[in-house]
């Protein structure tokens, strides 16, 4: 069982509980898929624009066990509201730069 960590939009924690990525990652499901069931090691936003935060907190999810990042779907797809993050893109490649090959990074949930 994969262990996960997910980095969802600061923003969008106001309009969703996260429910649906906790669900599909626990399932192995959707983005999961390939991964089978996984365990949720925890999930934190990325502090707020432009995303500055997420960088050391993927960082504390791999220390705390994560061997798997993943970006929640509010983040590169913009869901529920269909607004993408603009920073999606510099968040994941500056986050690869602090931790490297050390997890696996995926760019949605569901």
């Amino acid at each position: 069982m994969k262990k996960i960590g997910i980095i969802r939009c600061q923003q969008t924690e106001d309009m969703c509980p996260a429910t649906t990525c906790i669900k599909v990652a626990h399932e192995g499901k959707l983005a999961f898929a390939e991964l089978g069931e996984s365990e949720i090691v925890g999930i934190v936003t990325c502090g707020g624009c432009p995303g500055k935060r997420a960088i050391p907190r993927a960082k504390m999810l791999v220390d705390r066990g994560a061997e798997v990042i993943a970006f929640a779907s509010c983040i590169f797809k913009g869901t529920p509201i269909g607004f993408p993050c603009p920073h999606a893109q510099q968040m994941k490649d500056a986050i690869i730069r602090k931790i490297g090959n050390e997890v696996t990074i995926i760019d949605y949930t569901h």
